[in-house]
């Protein structure tokens, strides 16, 4: 005997974000790099969209939140070595997610990832 299960529902549509990042970005210590974040969406820009930006030391394998953007408002993580030398320059509704640092220093070489969602 063969049974088949038919779903009441099919998968529910979701559309993706695209988000783009510079592949490498340079800067000499004492000075600023501004880290571009850009992303396209076929949907309108939520009011719930939230940017996060993580970085991950080299040769760390432990990444950490440095600055996050929600319901209107960035917020810079009080802890860290970035806490007082980061500026959020970005525009959501410009589908912009970007910051800069300032002050660069060695320590800072790493990977820095963007990570923007925009609900529903």
């Amino acid at each position: 005997v063969l049974t088949g299960l038919c779903p009441l529902a099919g998968p529910s549509p979701t559309s993706s974000i695209h988000v783009y990042t510079q592949r490498e970005v340079y800067g000499t210590v004492g000075s600023h790099v501004t880290l571009s974040c850009s992303f396209w969406s076929s949907e309108w820009i939520s009011e719930d969209i939230s940017i996060t930006w993580h970085f991950q030391a080299e040769g760390s394998r432990d990444s950490t939140s440095i600055f996050h953007y929600a319901k209107g408002q960035p917020y810079i993580d009080d802890v860290g070595s970035f806490k007082e030398r980061m500026e959020w320059v970005g525009n959501p509704h410009r589908k912009d997610g970007s910051i800069v640092i300032h002050n660069l220093d060695y320590t800072d070489n790493g990977t820095f990832t963007c990570d923007v969602k925009n609900p529903p």
